[in-house]
């Protein structure tokens, strides 16, 4: 009977704030009680038999349909509603959904024609009895057997305690809080701490870990200078230096972005193009250079359009804010709508549940959680509000694209147009394009039973949706308007239905919009009914009271510093997760960041503590009790990420522009399905910046990010997969972009130095951060006078010959274990 309504674009608008769903079959069948002998009468002559015959064939257990998430076989149906929120209101026909379709007020239903006036007058009587039914039994609730008070005895569920630093033997050693807490632990487990690291190798760490490029030569030689008058000062002002570099935002803005799963396109068979995704990107570069609080940085990206704000300038941050819940996979071609919505609030939970509590919520989706104390019922909670927000993703409608969406509008145009500018001559071809179109699609449809006719139709439905969404994506000028994913509140919000076993045609008991019930005060924040509830959930995450936000956020920061988090398993803190190498460091962090959630001023407190400035020197005493190095015995060697080795090979060819460019190549590309391949067009203009400008798109990620373990855009992820395989050395011995970076580098060395010596020392400088030593240098010598040797008889050969020497031996440097490690 309702079986248009999951398709119209707007939603109810319904008085129901006083709606209260019975939660229970007891309750249910005292209720049935109280229906008179002639309400029943009414209800079985006058009611039942329309139903049965207008409405079960699309609303109802038997039939197998619930579309619209509607069922009308029951009256806990009628009252939970679809999912729209509840289709009557007993006593209230004027406020009753139901009562509008029947009338035919907006909605048309039955769909074969407008019931008699008698029926709607019987109908109307019903809803004002206070809709007596019988049908009660019939109705399915989902209950939970979870212990949620014996839950919270797991010890991330409990709120951080600050304890007094541990007494240590040798306190000498311990320049901070981190270093007592750490040092503790070794003492008790009879192992002694490593020597501290040289200053060459201290300062590539640093200058890799902040801001993800090499120290220069110069930078190097300076360093070396000022650790020799006084190490620990040249360490704070270098440390001040690279966090207050705009380098350290692009750092570390693409360690959230792998938290944030950020793409440029939509993934799955289509992978459709996201044009505007990168200002999702330029704003997280920018909060992490802004040293933006971290409570707020939570706050703009899951309800940043629910903030107050006093200019235009801040809105428009808080909408680019919220694509972070609009940038995850989409499967376009999905023909249930109901079940694209579905998919895409799992999608939402799933991220913001593991991104900000480490927590794997969606496993909830379909049951009880397996192994955590997460009820089916918490993530429904949590699905009401997301259910109540309208996502926008744009992507353009067509054949392979059923599900496109709106952007959200801008209020500050852009200085410089990050997509294709039109011409006025390239709009009338686009307007006359139109016009022969839809000319073309009136014949087609004139002759809909002709098979041949059928397929023209799509075809041309396709081209016209690909051309309109050019053109409103434009202004009167040919100018791209200034467009951004993201999220706003839906215009009436509503609790969501439990859908048993995840099933969007099996929907039951409505829940209320709230949070994760194991974690402290998830209660103490009311939701209005006429908000989603995200601002409520940006409160809650934020909360001084939450266990987890402030925990979870300080063990990514030194998962980054140190290769591995306190919590081994950053994005699991549930029952399942490993329990913290340091629990009382965990916390003592986790309440100094809550001080003032200011993210470089942690990263600032850990670098600067003697437990991150030690050696990887290899201990053999302290490696038979702690090989893993779960007791930081000793500084862990790190291989390069993908971005940073990249990075690296561009910067020490001279080639690296620092610039940041203006949108992404896939702005220009426009709305199009790009595949799972990777156009080399694209990376045009874009071979010589930093790789966190790189297009990043799902299934078709650039090859030297994605030889070197770049995180998988689809998933959020907290720690990247780090591997050792032969294609990996193999690039770096044969690729052109390698090849091109180490001979640039090598005419550099011969330009800049008259001998080979000199040269090669520049080079170990320039790729390892440190001096050569005499060993390494004669090596080197003699490895030029034999590859020189026959050039030398050949006068015309001998530059060409040196040029070529130094560039292989500028590309063995690169291809090194050492280049690729970070000590």
């Amino acid at each position: 009977m309702f079986a248009r309504v999951a398709m119209k674009t707007f939603i109810f608008s319904m008085l129901v704030a006083s709606l209260s769903v019975i939660g229970s079959l007891e309750s249910r069948a005292q209720e049935t009680a109280e229906i008179s002998p002639e309400q029943l009468e009414f209800f079985e002559n006058r009611i039942r038999p329309v139903l049965v015959r207008e409405c079960y064939e699309c609303h109802s257990a038997e039939s197998g349909k619930t579309r619209g998430g509607l069922r009308l076989d029951t009256r806990d149906g009628l009252l939970l509603g679809g999912e729209s929120g509840p289709s009557i209101v007993p006593g209230h026909p004027e406020d009753s959904p139901f009562w509008d379709a029947v009338t035919y007020n907006g909605w048309e239903m039955p769909p074969r024609g407008q019931l008699p006036d008698d029926v709607l007058a019987d109908f109307k009587r019903w809803i004002e009895m206070g809709l007596p039914d019988p049908r009660v039994r019939e109705s399915i609730t989902v209950e939970t057997t979870i212990d949620l008070e014996a839950g919270r005895d797991h010890w991330a569920f409990q709120k951080p305690q600050e304890q007094a630093p541990p007494q240590v033997q040798n306190s000498d050693w311990a320049k901070s809080t981190i270093d007592r807490h750490v040092l503790a632990k070794l003492e008790d487990n009879g192992l002694q701490p490593a020597i501290d690291a040289d200053a060459g190798t201290l300062l590539r760490r640093l200058s890799f870990d902040l801001i993800g490029l090499p120290p220069t030569p110069d930078e190097v030689q300076s360093f070396l200078r000022a650790t020799a008058r006084n190490r620990d000062a040249a360490i704070e002002a270098k440390v001040d230096e690279l966090l207050d570099s705009p380098r350290f935002g692009e750092r570390w803005g693409r360690h959230w972005m792998d938290v944030a799963r950020y793409a440029e396109s939509c993934g799955n068979s289509t992978n459709n193009t996201y044009p505007h995704a990168w200002r999702y990107r330029d704003y997280v570069i920018d909060s992490f250079n802004d040293d933006t609080p971290y409570d707020r940085f939570i706050s703009e990206q899951v309800a940043g359009d629910l903030l107050p704000v006093k200019t235009d300038e801040q809105w428009q941050e808080n909408l680019i804010a919220t694509g972070f819940l609009a940038i995850g996979t989409k499967n376009l071609v999905e023909r249930n709508p109901r079940q694209v919505q579905a998919d895409i609030i799992d999608e939402q939970i799933d991220t913001v549940t593991k991104a900000f509590l480490g927590l794997t919520v969606a496993c909830a989706r379909c049951h009880d959680h397996k192994l955590d104390p997460i009820p089916t019922t918490d993530y429904y909670a949590m699905a009401g509000i997301f259910q109540s927000t309208n996502t926008y993703y744009g992507t353009a409608e067509g054949i392979t694209n059923r599900n496109a969406s709106d952007l959200l509008q801008l209020p500050i145009e852009d200085k410089v147009p990050a997509g294709k500018t039109y011409t006025s001559d390239e709009i009338d071809d686009l307007n006359e394009r139109m016009r022969d179109l839809r000319s073309q699609m009136s014949e087609a449809v004139r002759d809909r039973d002709n098979p041949m006719q059928q397929q023209s139709v799509i075809r041309l439905r396709a081209q016209i949706a690909l051309i309109q969404g050019v053109l409103s994506e434009i202004d009167d000028n040919g100018i791209p308007r200034t467009l951004a994913m993201g999220v706003q509140d839906s215009e009436s919000c509503a609790d969501a239905a439990v859908l048993v076993r995840g099933d969007v045609e099996t929907p039951a008991q409505r829940v209320p919009r709230g949070f994760v019930q194991i974690l402290p005060h998830s209660s103490d924040f009311s939701i209005p009914p006429d908000s989603s509830g995200r601002l409520e959930l940006a409160q809650w995450l934020t909360s001084p009271e939450n266990p987890l936000t402030a925990r979870v956020m300080v063990n990514r920061i030194w998962l980054h510093l140190f290769g591995e988090g306190i919590v081994s398993t950053p994005n699991n803190w549930g029952l399942t997760g490993q329990a913290p190498s340091h629990p009382e460091l965990l916390d003592h962090l986790a309440i100094e960041f809550t001080k003032d959630w200011s993210v470089k001023s942690m990263i600032r407190e850990i670098v600067l503590s003697r437990t991150y400035q030690m050696s990887s020197r290899m201990n053999e005493s302290n490696y038979e009790v702690d090989p893993d190095n779960r007791l930081l015995w000793r500084a862990s060697p790190r291989q390069l990420d993908a971005e940073s080795m990249r990075d690296a090979i561009l910067a020490i060819g001279g080639g690296l522009n620092l610039e940041r460019p203006i949108g992404s190549p896939l702005a220009r590309y426009g709305n199009n399905r790009i595949g799972r391949t990777l156009d080399a067009s694209l990376l045009d203009g874009l071979n010589d910046r930093r790789s966190v400008y790189l297009p990043i798109v799902r299934d078709a990620v650039p090859r030297s990010l994605a030889l070197f373990d770049f995180a998988d855009p689809s998933l959020s992820n907290a720690k990247r997969d780090v591997s050792n395989v032969p294609t990996q050395a193999l690039f770096l011995m044969n690729d052109e972009f390698v090849l091109q970076n180490a001979e640039a580098l090598g005419r550099q060395l011969l330009d800049e130095h008259k001998s080979i010596r000199d040269g090669v020392a520049a080079a170990f400088l320039a790729t390892y951060g440190r001096p050569a030593t005499d060993s390494e240098i004669r090596s080197c010598v003699d490895f030029f006078q034999e590859f020189m040797g026959p050039a030398r008889r050949r006068s015309n050969r001998f530059v060409q010959t040196q040029e070529l020497a130094m560039t292989a031996f500028c590309q063995a440097l690169i291809a090194s274990a050492e280049f690729r490690c970070l000590n």
